[in-house]
Parts: C-alpha cells; sequence; structure tokens
C-alpha cells in the first residue's frame, strides 16, 4: 500500500483525469469495431481506474460510471 498525500487542487485535478479516462473507455467499450480480446484489457483497465476514481469522488458521482451487466456481456 503506498500513501500520498494531496492537496485539495491536485485531488480535484486527478478526479477530473480519471473521469475523462472512464468517459473514454466507456465510448470505447461499445465500440463494436474493437476487438474482443483489446475489449478484455480495456475492461481490466476500467476496473482499475473505477477503482481509483471511487477513492476520490463522492458515492452519487460514481454511479455514473457504473456498468450495467447487460453492458459487460454484450461488450466481451
Amino acid at each position: 500500500m503506498i500513501g500520498v498525500m494531496l492537496n485539495n487542487k491536485e485531488s480535484q485535478e486527478i478526479e477530473y483525469m480519471l473521469k475523462r479516462e472512464l468517459e473514454e473507455l466507456l465510448l470505447d467499450l461499445t465500440d463494436s469495431r474493437i476487438d474482443g480480446i483489446v475489449k478484455r484489457a480495456m475492461e481490466e483497465r476500467y476496473k482499475i481506474i473505477f477503482g481509483l476514481y471511487k477513492r476520490f469522488a463522492a458515492p452519487k458521482e460514481c454511479y455514473k460510471y457504473i456498468r450495467s451487466k447487460h453492458q459487460r456481456s454484450e461488450n466481451i
């Protein structure tokens, strides 16, 4: 486990970057042109980034980036 001390501005910037990355991943995961193997790697990346985002964002904000079971099974 690694600890990091951030001021409020830095915390907001990291939250912003994580949100943008999650939005990009969610958009790409719905693209039918992307191969299944690549989508599985993207799914792993999504899980890691979403886990980080949950540490910075309020629970209400996290709901926007949760994928439904239907979305997960449809894209793989």
